[in-house]
């Protein structure tokens, strides 16, 4: 539902896969064994030959320090400088507690006491960051700026426990970026509109809505980490596209209606819509409802206009997230619908999507249509990491509040009308311990 300015599946192994609360559709097989072993030992070792100070910068332990003693510095010497021994590493090294905010003086009274080298315990953070080149160049500006992607990613990429996730929209098209992340499940007729199994989209190019599918289903996981064009939010794969929108025409209550009890039937644990009309669907709410009390997440988009407007409907609806769009200065974007049923606000301005014409080629789009994705993305990765530490999936409720109140929030104090309860917060939502992981 918007207007262009301008999922790669590595599944989890076998063993992972089963440790999940809902086997998910069957992985690729498996790699080959490989070989293991352990490395060849060394015949000797060397020993460290450090003396002196190691610098006292960047992210290390609270008191803690590396201790390399010259032989003679007992245990009672150290405990007479206020150090206490706490275990003995490899190579002589010893791992000693100080008083907080003591490490360096106490790392100089050892090194007078008898020390060769201290240093402290340095803190090492993964690094996650997907090789994908228009992460780097064009994405990391919005995805990890605003919403801290990189330090979720450390956490969860989505392919610990993948939650089947459906894009119910015009289908999708072949393209280079959505190949592995695309599951087409056999004997499914996942062209609801048309009645086939085939979700291609059939709009005509020169149609508003053409390549919209594709383009919405990237956003939220385009093949990632590939060394590829552009990076999704969730890497878990599984993305089912249900395609509502009839060739040559639109979506309609009835086609949503098929699409909503497809993704029920198949077991999809989020659904992203974005689309939606100005008005109240008492039938599809209906629907809505349903889906969300068996453990569906609904994600919608809360619509566009030329200077902004009411929320539209299903995103109104209660059983739904509506997810508005921010620029990359974390302001509403002028044509972003607001109102008192906006939940949440996402980057929906100057969002990299596949270019429905050109099978490896980009465009830069705009739209409520992809902030909608990138939440629904992030529900994913939670949900992953839920299930792969607690063997049983988040209800819709707990997802809904853990991406809310993990939110930053935008605008006036607390929840308001342009931006809901804020900006969804990848980092915060997988390591919050009150409302997301209590």
């Amino acid at each position: 539902m918007n207007r262009l300015i301008f999922m790669a599946l590595l599944a989890a192994t076998a063993l992972l896969l089963t440790a999940c609360p809902q086997t998910p559709p069957p992985p690729p097989v498996n790699p080959a064994e490989c070989p293991v072993g352990p490395l060849q030992a060394q015949a000797t070792e060397e020993p460290l030959r450090l003396q002196g100070l190691g610098r006292f910068a960047g992210e290390y332990v609270p008191g803690e320090l590396l201790v390399l003693p010259k032989p003679g510095l007992s245990v009672q010497a150290l405990r007479a400088e206020g150090v206490e021994p706490q275990e003995a590493l490899s190579q002589g090294l010893l791992r000693v507690k100080v008083p907080k905010g003591q490490e360096e003086a106490k790392a100089w009274a050892l090194l007078r006491a008898g020390a060769q080298y201290v240093q402290p315990n340095y803190l090492y953070r993964p690094l996650r960051t997907p090789n994908d080149p228009l992460y780097t160049t064009d994405q990391k500006v919005y995805l990890n700026n605003l919403l801290r992607l990189e330090a979720a990613w450390n956490l969860s990429t989505g392919r610990g426990c993948p939650p089947l996730i459906a894009v119910l929209d015009t289908g999708v098209l072949n393209h280079e970026d959505f190949q592995t992340s695309k599951y087409l499940p056999a004997g499914v007729n996942l062209d609801v509109a048309d009645g086939d199994a085939d979700p291609t989209d059939g709009q005509a190019p020169y149609q508003d809505s053409y390549g919209h599918g594709l383009q919405v289903a990237s956003v939220l996981g385009a093949d990632t980490h590939n060394g590829r064009g552009m990076a999704g939010v969730t890497w878990g794969g599984y993305i089912l596209p249900i395609k509502v929108f009839r060739d040559g025409g639109g979506a309609t209550t009835a086609t949503l209606l098929e699409g909503v009890r497809l993704a029920r039937s198949l077991g999809v644990r989020v659904a992203n819509i974005s689309l939606g009309q100005n008005g109240y669907d008492s039938l599809l709410d209906g629907e809505l409802a349903q889906a969300r009390a068996q453990g569906m997440v609904i994600v919608a988009a809360a619509g566009n206009y030329t200077s902004g407007g009411p929320v539209m409907f299903p995103a109104s609806s209660p059983s739904a997230l509506a997810v508005g769009a921010v620029d990359q200065d974390r302001r509403r974007a002028s044509f972003s619908a607001y109102g008192p049923e906006l939940d949440l606000v996402a980057p929906g301005q100057g969002v990299v999507v596949p270019d429905p014409n050109k099978p490896q080629g980009y465009l830069v789009g705009s739209g409520t249509s992809f902030a909608s994705p990138i939440v629904a993305g992030v529900a994913a990765l939670y949900m992953s990491k839920y299930a792969s530490e607690r063997k049983s999936w988040p209800s819709p409720d707990q997802v809904y509040t853990c991406l809310t109140q993990a939110a930053e929030d935008l605008g006036p104090a607390g929840k308001d009308d342009e931006y809901g309860f804020g900006l969804v917060r990848a980092d915060r939502v997988l390591t919050d311990t009150t409302y997301c992981f209590p």
